[in-house]
């Protein structure tokens, strides 16, 4: 009987553009799909399997793109569903596959269907969105008239009053994406059939955007609950009643049923899912369930948040462990972990867990894509992470872009915060650090336009750079490229068993890989400071180097931000 063979995206490495600022081909200082087909020999050349395409439809622009407004169309700030369809055809000539971003928890309300359902109470659409009237016994406007007491992703109430209605619509995210109603079949058998169009069309999958919201949890006659208040605010947390609702298993399993079943088994689907538990993970992960192939969950990149994200604390590399180990162990035997440091909402890796100081910031960029490639799971690497990008050293509030960012200062410090403290936030977690224009070339604005991007250039962008760094053995992205190629040829890298070594310790972080009589030990040193390799791992100095992000000088030492991948006898 034939040995099954493990799904191809247990070897693949997945691209993340952010088409905003990938590259601009036409010079409006925005990037686009022309922009994208112009680089896609970076992408092969890195050897990556995926390219995942941040929203390029029509849109308002209100949360850059995940706002949609029509699920069938480019926006002509991107191009064309011709370049789209160009873009497929030079990907699968290069062999690589398109993954299309699907953000169906919410639609723009510019969307036609919220348009419609908008129009009057008693449209055949208004029970697509969730409309509820204002609190019994108080009048629409009211302060604290709201349906529910929830705070939004982006700060303020989840409800946003219609004046000509006098009712409310959710909204989890910003007051112009209102949230679709999963609880009606036509909602859902609207968005099936515009996932099975762009299959038809030749996409290979789909990225779906907090996907584990669309189940909310509705009592008797469709009420909502009130969440724990917020210390400090008039709002509570509503996220038990919209995190993993209590349908969310049965309309992912629709949905693969519907849209997904009898095609073959070259697509890729993986679920973003905020809170989402270990245990939770190995259920929407299960290959006997067919739901999703993978999720993106958000244990490690909370673990320096305090109370929100903008009340930061110092990451302690044992915490980071702690998740990650977890994370392996729980999905080892059913399920599969995606691995990521950064995307388009979160700050850059090598700022947040590396080190951009200009003396560790190659060592800890290549040490930081070492820990993540070597785990068992699917890496992500996100548009400029394979060059070492760092946070932007934003100056002043005018600099920035993001809509959760500005929506966090105006209520911050109408809340009396600091403004100096409140900036200091922006700067180290705003979303806009992920979003400056890649770095191409030491040219003005780094060869993204000929225009004026659309948000700053990284002023290092003059060292920093992919064409700096193309020919360069000892650059981060020819390590990048080691390590994708890697994971292709040596099948202990996706396969192989997982167990952390070393779990107390405070700067060094070890694990081993085993497969079929195979073992791989990993060391990476995530400080400043030198260990004895020995002292650590009686076994390290040995063993063979298969891969290492410094210049082999001394085995007996793991100098600061070094990884090493080594073959044990």
């Amino acid at each position: 009987m034939p040995v099954e063979q493990p799904p191809w995206w247990t070897r693949a490495v997945v691209y993340q553009v952010y088409p905003r600022s990938f590259m601009d081909s036409d010079g409006d200082g925005i990037g686009d799909l022309g922009g994208v087909l112009l680089h896609l020999d970076h992408l092969a050349d890195l050897g990556v399997d995926v390219l995942w395409l941040s929203p390029v439809y029509p849109s308002p622009q209100a949360d850059n793109g995940y706002d949609i407004s029509d699920y069938q169309d480019i926006d002509p700030l991107f191009g064309s569903l011709e370049q789209l369809d160009e873009l497929i055809a030079a990907l699968h000539a290069r062999g690589m596959k398109l993954v299309m971003d699907l953000v169906v928890n919410h639609t723009s309300d510019q969307h036609p269907w919220f348009l419609e359902s908008r129009s009057s109470t008693d449209n055949p659409k208004r029970d697509w969105y969730w409309w509820r009237p204002p609190r019994e016994g108080m009048a629409p406007g009211d302060p604290g008239a709201e349906p529910t007491n929830w705070q939004s992703f982006f700060s303020g109430p989840t409800w946003e009053l219609d004046e000509a209605s006098g009712e409310y619509y959710l909204h989890l995210f910003d007051r112009r994406q209102p949230d679709l109603n999963w609880e009606n079949p036509e909602v859902r058998q609207a968005v099936h059939a515009m996932m099975r169009w762009w299959l038809d069309r030749g996409v290979d999958g789909f990225r779906m955007d907090v996907i584990n919201m669309i189940s909310k949890d509705v009592g008797p006659g469709g009420h909502l609950h009130d969440g724990p208040p917020l210390a400090g605010s008039a709002l509570g947390d509503g996220s038990a009643s919209y995190l993993c609702g209590p349908r969310i298993h049965e309309f992912v399993q629709e949905m693969h049923r519907e849209v997904f079943a009898g095609r073959d088994g070259a697509l890729l689907t993986v679920g973003e899912m905020p809170g989402v538990t270990v245990e939770q993970a190995r259920l929407f992960t299960d290959p006997a369930r067919a739901e999703v192939d993978m999720v993106f969950q958000f244990e490690h990149v909370g673990l320096d948040h305090g109370t929100s994200k903008w009340d930061i604390h110092p990451l302690r590399m044992r915490d980071l462990k702690a998740s990650f180990g977890r994370w392996q162990a729980g999905l080892a035997d059913v399920g599969w972990n995606s691995l990521y440091w950064d995307n388009h909402d979160q700050p850059r890796a090598v700022s947040r867990f590396g080190d951009d100081s200009p003396r560790y910031r190659r060592d800890s960029a290549t040490c930081l894509a070492t820990l993540l490639h070597l785990h068992r799971g699917t890496p992500y690497v996100y548009q400029g992470e394979e060059l070492g990008m760092a946070n932007y050293p934003f100056t002043s509030l005018e600099e920035f872009a993001d809509v959760e960012s500005l929506n966090h200062h105006v209520h911050a410090v109408s809340a009396g915060h600091d403004p100096a403290e409140v900036l200091t936030a922006l700067r180290c977690m705003s979303r806009d650090n992920a979003r400056t224009p890649v770095q191409w070339d030491a040219s003005p604005n780094a060869g993204f336009t000929t225009g004026t991007p659309w948000l700053a250039v990284h002023p290092d962008h003059v060292e920093w750079n992919a064409e700096a760094q193309r020919d360069d053995e000892h650059s981060v992205l020819a390590h990048y490229r080691r390590l994708i190629a890697l994971r292709h040829t040596d099948d202990v890298v996706p396969l192989g068993d997982f167990t952390m070594l070393l779990p107390d310790h405070d700067e060094v972080y070890a694990f081993t890989r085993c497969l079929d009589g195979v073992e791989l030990l990993v060391v990476c040193n995530l400080s400043r400071t030198p260990y004895r390799l020995a002292e650590l791992l009686p076994e390290a100095p040995a063993a063979e180097l298969l891969l290492g992000n410094l210049p082999d000088d001394d085995p007996a030492e793991l100098r600061p931000w070094e990884a090493r991948v080594l073959r044990l006898p």
